[in-house]
């Protein structure tokens, strides 16, 4: 039983039981001299004693979160994540107790994804380097020479690690917000355009680009980033297409001043499912977009990174009947 539980003011409970116990410390004094005939300092002593008893009644619950609080730091302090405390009231130590519930969720969610990332990050390292290993050891040993596809393959690998490392870099400074941006107005067009002729050197002769983009269409923000976005967004457009296939590029005005920029594919298509995830670091899906081992899964939450610094937003839908769509909003340019 909490008598003052329903009470939504930590101040009027403590004005309770200080009234109470002065009423009760009082009238217990007096009666026990009155009545029972008792000396002062003895009713006084009974009075006080009573008083006590009452208080602890009536302020029963008040200070058990701020304990149970007190607990959980503890445990928190020793690596000990996720517990929650019981709210019990509703006046401003239940306010900090639900307060508090929100910090210990938030901080066992970031101990999960610190936990995510370093294995990801572990997994992703180990299988550039392991192939790596591989041939240097079969070189080494004699075993196959160093001819020029045994270079190439290890050269690729030492690319796929630089990537890695280039991403991971470029993923921290944007979270840490420490990655400066330099905002100006710049043509989509150019950005598309630069973007395809990148691509066209890596990918196969029978994918096509084309590009929908009026010249006289300006964004702001900062070009370099991007173009960042887009290559990642064209360079999973080819990881994904059919062979032969096509991959369009556009750029268009959209509502309320904001330039819109469209990725398409012809692949299988995203999942409805995944049409979230696959912005979250290091998701790839199920496999079933593409055959081959893809990106390590950083792209698509880089481009999200930077597209919500420029204060736009970047979405991925489903094409009829097949196929994906990267939708990018943009600020458009005042001037």
């Amino acid at each position: 039983m909490r008598p003052l539980q329903s009470l939504g003011s930590l101040k009027l409970k403590l004005g309770i039981v200080i009234v109470a116990a002065v009423w009760i410390t009082a009238g217990a004094t007096i009666a026990a001299v009155r009545w029972l005939g008792l000396p002062s300092i003895v009713g006084a002593g009974a009075g006080v004693a009573l008083a006590l008893a009452c208080v602890q009644l009536l302020a029963r619950g008040t200070t058990r979160p701020l304990r149970e609080m007190a607990a959980v730091a503890t445990a928190m302090a020793g690596g000990e994540h996720g517990r929650q405390v019981a709210v019990s009231s509703n006046d401003e130590v239940g306010e900090l107790a639900r307060a508090f519930n929100r910090m210990t969720a938030e901080l066992a969610e970031t101990d999960r994804l610190r936990r995510e990332l370093v294995a990801n990050v572990s997994h992703e390292l180990r299988t550039p380097l392991g192939a790596l290993q591989a041939v240097l050891e079969n070189v080494v040993d004699g075993v196959s020479e160093p001819d020029p596809e045994t270079l190439r393959t290890m050269l690729a690998q030492t690319r796929r690690l630089g990537r890695l490392v280039s991403q991971l870099l470029d993923l921290s400074r944007l979270e840490a917000g420490e990655q400066p941006f330099d905002m100006r107005s710049f043509a989509p067009r150019e950005i598309l355009e630069s973007a395809a002729r990148e691509a066209r050197l890596h990918a196969p002769e029978d994918v096509v680009f084309s590009i929908d983009a009026t010249a006289a269409l300006e964004a702001h923000g900062d070009p370099e980033r991007i173009h960042q976005v887009v290559v990642n967004l064209v360079e999973n457009a080819v990881r994904y297409s059919p062979r032969p296939g096509q991959v369009a590029l556009r750029a268009s005005s959209g509502a309320d001043h904001s330039v819109v920029l469209e990725v398409e594919d012809e692949g299988p298509g995203i999942p409805r499912e995944d049409l979230e995830r696959v912005f979250e670091r290091f998701y790839r899906g199920d496999g079933r977009r593409g055959a081959d081992g893809g990106g390590a899964g950083l792209g698509l939450a880089i481009a999200r990174w930077i597209v919500e610094l420029h204060g736009g937003t970047i979405r991925a839908q489903r094409r009829e009947p097949q196929g994906s769509q990267i939708v990018v909003t943009l600020p458009q340019s005042d001037a």
